[in-house]
């Protein structure tokens, strides 16, 4: 297990939260582990800024179910060309957030389709995990199909590995500020609530008890060794939630790979760059 810097969203916690966190970590380890799990599957739900009004405003939304986890999330398809891109936002993100990505994408003569995952935007539902963004997205293709691309921010960079690892199928993929392994994840998410680590190693032996699965098995890096589409990893240096150096460590795994790092946007200005759109653009149409 590395160490690292921060690997999740460094928002400020409420007192109250840290409170409770260390008073159940004096009271009970179970009670603190349900506790931690709890606040760890639950986004945030963010007021849509008007730079994605546009988007909102002429997408055709459809809620739709996932049967394989008996959820439903809003999607959003932008543009009426017959060749498609599939976008998928990060934790607490929303399927309009690539705005200024799919803008491009109408530019060059492709869809976009995105979506709200379980529990975030409009989509119904408080609590969620990675597992459901893939399944989100493996339901998506073979309803919206065959799509060209697959674009992704932080946890949708990683869902879309895992995709693409369990059969996702696209000619490139584009992973923007991407973390890569899930054991840090869970380390950095304790360390911010003032818990021990034997708190994130007992977080994770509870979830892959939930799932009977092994969390590392998501984690970016190791699906990167069994992928050969042609990547794009997108980073900035001064990322705060997640190191750069997770992109170095995914594109060292990726057989077909080239990295991009910025300097000074870090982890949510990165996606309305134009230098970053460009190069996005020069890697798909080259």
């Amino acid at each position: 297990m590395s160490k690292r810097q921060k690997v999740i969203s460094s928002n400020s916690i409420p007192r109250s939260i840290l409170f409770i966190a260390s008073t159940l970590q004096i009271v009970s380890t179970t009670l603190t582990v349900k506790f931690a799990k709890k606040l760890f599957t639950k986004p945030i739900k963010y007021k849509v800024p008007k730079r994605e009004f546009e988007m909102n405003m002429n997408s055709k939304q459809e809620l739709i179910h996932i049967s394989s986890i008996n959820k439903k999330i809003m999607t959003y398809n932008y543009g009426k060309y017959s060749k498609k891109v599939l976008l998928v936002h990060g934790w607490s993100g929303r399927g309009t957030q690539l705005v200024k990505i799919a803008d491009k994408m109408l530019e060059l003569g492709y869809s976009t389709i995105s979506f709200d995952a379980p529990a975030h935007g409009k989509s119904p539902g408080n609590s969620t995990l990675m597992l459901e963004f893939i399944e989100s997205i493996l339901t998506l293709e073979k309803l919206h199909g065959p799509f060209e691309y697959a674009i992704g921010h932080s946890l949708g960079s990683m869902s879309i590995l895992n995709a693409i690892k369990n059969g996702l199928d696209v000619k490139k993929a584009v992973l923007i500020g991407s973390g890569d392994s899930v054991n840090d994840i869970l380390l950095d998410f304790v360390s911010k609530l003032g818990l021990k680590p034997t708190i994130a190693i007992k977080m994770r032996e509870s979830f892959e008890k939930d799932f009977d699965d092994s969390m590392e098995s998501y984690s970016s890096y190791v699906a990167a060794k069994n992928i050969k589409t042609p990547t794009l990893l997108i980073h900035d240096k001064n990322d705060d939630d997640v190191p750069y150096t997770a992109s170095e460590n995914i594109h060292k795994n990726l057989e077909n790979s080239s990295i991009f790092l910025t300097k000074k946007l870090g982890h949510r200005k990165i996606l309305g760059d134009e230098k970053v759109i460009n190069q996005i653009e020069k890697f798909l149409t080259n």
